[in-house]
Formats: structure tokens, sequence, C-alpha cells
């Protein structure tokens, strides 16, 4: 399967050439003309432009950020470390003051970490923010060795003892399994690289409550089917060429099947506000898919055993999951505060499955403990846009900050 869809992706993208091509030439030609044929036109050529995907990761481009004086700041980015399977992306806004570390850690479910842009851009206006920038692993060579769920978890804790204390965590959507449990083997070893904070957003910390439909696929198939039908091996032109991956282009139109009514519509609502010339709007719809459709791989072994610990047989909340053969015990957090946050309307992680962080983190007191439900917002609401930056935010920054006066 992946080697047909790289045949045809590899054919297509002399056509997106051609289109990105036109549409320079029209736009710098008739660029003080308006003209409703030619709107049409380009609006025509960008949806060829559009209608691929691209496998590089866009650039994360934060903007300047504003203080309450009023006094802006760029926001500076720089690589600190980089392992075999991910770079360490620092982001802080250009100022002297001593502002609290998190490390953010973006999913591994086939978008790169640039999704968590919106995330970003509030954070970094109080936080020296560092984010799991993860490799396509379809890029990576096969002699640095495999990918599984212990090697996830392996690289969130080099990252926290990379920083050092104090460091606040914090995991959106997949990796919140992987983050409670990084902290609560650094909790058990008593080391001092511990988690200051652990924040938990629209996790499957136990997929068992309010299931959705994600969850109801997970459970209707066995092991075996997603072994079969989902797992490719990476083609032959690539760098991990012989790995075996869940390809993100499968990934994708998963997502895209859930809501397929609704993403037709944009590319349509895209073509009539690009040809009508209301070019703003038009722009909001294309960055939106230019960002969705920017995929990455994930690794085989990894894919498989999350399908299996996670949503099969969930292994955390049953105190059954093991990491290196060691048993994974949330109660052995004491000195970490835990806040969790989900969304109403969530259609991907159900009400109540990330809350049951609390349940596993039985030696926090309560006062250590914070959970939030947001009204009127889906997955991607509970870490992108106006009620993340309004509601979401200021709650997980008073707990951060409460510990830094």
């Amino acid at each position: 399967m992946y080697q047909n869809y790289q045949i045809f992706a590899n054919a297509n993208g002399s056509y997106r050439y051609m289109a990105q091509t036109l549409n320079g030439y029209v736009s710098e030609i008739f660029k003080d003309i308006e003209s409703p044929a030619l709107h049409r036109f380009q609006a025509y050529q960008e949806q060829i432009d559009l209608m691929a995907l691209t496998h590089q990761r866009p650039a994360f481009a934060i903007e300047p950020v504003t203080d309450a004086l009023g006094q802006s700041f760029e926001v500076l980015e720089e690589l600190v470390h980089q392992t075999a399977f991910c770079r360490l992306v620092k982001f802080k806004k250009n100022t002297s003051a001593q502002l609290p570390k998190v490390l953010l850690v973006a999913p591994m479910s086939g978008h790169f970490a640039t999704l968590l842009r919106g995330t970003l851009q509030v954070m970094v206006q109080d936080h020296e923010v560092y984010i799991t920038d993860w490799l396509n692993i379809r890029d990576v060579p096969k002699s640095m060795g495999e990918f599984d769920f212990d090697a996830y978890i392996d690289e969130i804790i080099l990252a926290l003892k990379f920083l050092g204390p104090p460091t606040h965590l914090m995991g959106i959507c997949q990796p919140t399994v992987a983050c409670l449990v990084a902290t609560s083997l650094l909790a058990e070893d008593q080391d001092a690289c511990v988690p200051a904070s652990l924040t938990l957003m629209a996790g499957p910390i136990d997929t068992r409550i309010n299931p959705t439909a994600v969850n109801d696929l997970a459970q209707s198939k066995p092991y075996s089917w997603f072994e079969k039908n989902l797992i490719n091996v990476v083609p032959g032109q690539f760098a991990g060429a012989g790995r075996r991956v869940y390809p993100g282009f499968i990934q994708l139109s998963a997502f895209m099947n859930m809501n397929l009514d609704r993403h037709q519509q944009s590319f349509k609502d895209l073509f009539k506000l690009r040809a009508e010339g209301l070019h703003e709007k038009a722009d909001q719809i294309r960055d939106f898919y230019k960002e969705y459709f920017a995929i990455m791989d994930l690794s085989g072994p990894f894919y498989l055993e999350t399908i299996d610990k996670v949503f099969q047989t969930h292994q955390l909340p049953k105190g059954e999951l093991t990491y290196k053969g060691r048993c994974v015990k949330p109660q052995a957090i004491k000195k970490t505060f835990l806040t969790t946050v989900e969304g109403d309307r969530d259609d991907i992680c159900g009400v109540g499955q990330t809350l049951a962080a609390h349940d596993l983190c039985t030696s926090l007191p309560l006062y250590m403990k914070t959970h939030h439900l947001q009204a009127g917002v889906g997955h991607y609401g509970v870490f992108s846009g106006r009620k993340w930056a309004g509601q979401i935010y200021p709650v997980i920054r008073s707990v951060i900050q409460s510990m830094h006066r």
C-alpha cells in the first residue's frame, strides 16, 4: 500500500508544482487587477496545490507576544538537544526575566509538533517552553533502533533530565499516558528531575470511561487486524527504508472520514471565498489545511503497543502497565501538582478519561489536584482557539506560577 501511495505522490508532485508556479506568475503579473475570472483561476490552482500531502514539518512561525504593559517581545526559537527520534526546541520571549520551564510533549499521531502552534503561542507569553519536535520515523535509518512504547517514555525522561529541575510537564492527547508514566517512574526513584507539575489535556488515561467512536473502533478489531491492515513498510527511497510504520496518510484518511462532509464544505468555502476576492478569510482555511495535510508516519511497534496497552487492555488504570519489565506506580507521585483538562464536546477523548488520572495518583492530597472541564469545546478546542487562550490557559498558568512566586 505504501509503495503504491508513494508512486502516486511522486507523480502528483509535478501537478502541484505547476499549480504553485502558475499561481505565482498570475499573482505577480496581475497583482493590480481585480477580476472575477482571475480570482476563479487562482482558486482552482489553489485547490490543486492543497490536494496533496507533504511529509515535511512546517515552520513553527511563533509571532511576537505582548505583555500587560503593551510591550512587544520577539520569540526566540532554538534547537537545544537532539536524539535519533526527537528534536527538543526551545521557545522563549526575548527577555532577561527568569520564566518557569515547561516541557510540552506533542502527540505522535500523524501530524508534526507544529499542530500545537496555537498552544505554544499562548504558553510562551509567560513561560520558557520546550517542545518535543518528533522526527518523521520514515526518515530515521533502521540502524538507529526501533521506537516502541518504552522508547517514547525514554525520550520524555531524557528531556526532563536534560532540562533539570524545576520543570513543568505538559502532555496533550496521546502523550498524556507516557507523561504520567514518566512522572511515576521518576517519583518512585526519588529523582530530582521529577516534574514540579504535570498537566494532562484531553488524553486517554482510561478509555473505558465514556468511550468515543475512536475507542469503539480500537475495541471492535483484534490486535492482529491492526497489525495486518494498518502496518506498512517504508519504501526504499527513504532513509528509514524497511521500517514497519503506521503511515500518516492512513491516519489522515481516518481523521478526514470522521468529518468528511465538513472537510468537503471547507474546500467549497475556500473556492468561493477566493473567487469572491475575500482573501483574508480564504487564507485562514488554506493555512489550516496546509498544516493538516503535513503528515508524519508513526513507528509500527509504538502504534501497535499503544493500541494494545492503552485502548484494548487498559493496562495503566488497571495497574498492569510495565516499563522495561517494571510495574508503573502512579501512587508513587507525591510532590508533583496534577492538573487535568477536558472538553465537554470532545469526540476523540471522552469526558472523564483524563480525569481518571486523579484516581490513580492516590498519594497526592486534594490541594495538589486541579481539574478543569471546559464547556463548548471539542478535542482541538482544549488546546487551541479562543477558549483555550481565554479560559483554559489561565487555570494552567495559575498552577505553574503559584510555585514560582
